[in-house]
């Protein structure tokens, strides 16, 4: 199962740790969701999802300081004898003396951010949303192209990753070489990154590792993309019927997404980088609503609907 460790989103958020005193190495988040207790501290404990990031904004903080003294030792009692990970105050709102006690006794951090409590919270649920997706390794190249993630695959020494340096050498921007890491971050949305050892790095049979972003600068290299077309390489065969028109789309599927997909035969003379910025193109075209492939289909019936209309 994925995780992701309370010092992380420390570093991460730039959070002030109210509990220094307790060891925060073994404690992760493994959810992407998070939960504000205000039902629980009024005392209503049913239902809850004590094993989620918690956070604490103005309403539960203002709700807490008007408990009666007695009223508060009982519900925080209750409140922190759940297997929280973490509770994170926002807009520098400070614990009182008996929470932080009783978070102190139960051995749960406490944590603060600058951060308004909304803005916060979409922030990090987006965060964990991506570093707890489900993930996946692929055999591939990942290169945005126009703002079109283009997962390039194939057999190995194919020439995908040839095509990778060519599109970088035209403008565009590796993601990854060789390994392809998917992460599911929404039903709809398949993002990929590089394993941090193969990070901006290619391998060129017959070269060797060429490092990207020092060989072509800061602006050749993207961190993570979201995968929007696959183009598969393929050795042509002239046995095999290949698609001409692009009326019926093709699609592959990872962890559960589909990804509209081309397959682009290989032989001499093919200029594959240049073949790459076209489909990325006209995916691009066909999400705002125009598809070259449709639009000769339409002419093509109303020239034989003029044809019949003149005989």
């Amino acid at each position: 199962m994925a995780s992701v460790s309370i010092t992380k989103i420390i570093e991460r958020f730039q959070l002030e740790n109210l509990t220094p005193e307790i060891d925060l190495k073994g404690i992760k988040i493994t959810q992407p969701d998070i939960n504000r207790p205000a039902l629980q501290l009024a005392g209503y404990f049913e239902h809850y999802e004590a094993t989620r990031l918690q956070i604490i904004g103005f309403v539960e903080y203002t709700y807490m300081n008007s408990l009666e003294q007695h009223r508060k030792a009982d519900i925080y009692e209750q409140l922190l004898s759940c297997p929280i990970p973490v509770i994170i105050f926002c807009r520098e709102l400070q614990p009182d003396p008996l929470f932080l006690q009783k978070a102190i006794e139960h051995q749960i951090p406490l944590l603060m951010t600058k951060k308004a409590t909304s803005a916060f919270t979409a922030e990090i649920i987006r965060w964990l949303n991506v570093k707890l997706a489900p993930c996946i390794s692929v055999h591939g190249v990942l290169v945005d192209v126009y703002g079109e993630g283009l997962l390039i695959t194939g057999e190995s020494g194919i020439g995908k990753s040839e095509a990778a340096l060519e599109l970088i050498k035209r403008g565009h921007r590796l993601v990854t070489d060789d390994v392809v890491e998917l992460r599911k971050v929404s039903e709809d949305t398949l993002v990929g990154s590089a394993p941090a050892v193969t990070k901006h790095f290619i391998e060129l049979r017959g070269i060797g590792i060429v490092d990207v972003k020092t060989l072509f600068g800061i602006s050749s290299v993207k961190e993570t993309s979201q995968v929007d077309l696959v183009i598969r390489l393929e050795d042509w065969s002239k046995d095999k019927e290949y698609d001409r028109l692009g009326l019926e789309e093709e699609y592959v599927e990872y962890l559960g997404n589909k990804i509209a997909s081309h397959t682009i035969p290989i032989r001499p003379g093919r200029n594959l980088a240049l073949i790459c910025e076209s489909a990325a193109v006209n995916h691009r075209q066909k999400k705002m609503g125009y598809n070259a492939a449709q639009e000769l289909y339409k002419r093509v019936q109303e020239n034989l609907a003029k044809g019949r209309e003149d005989e």
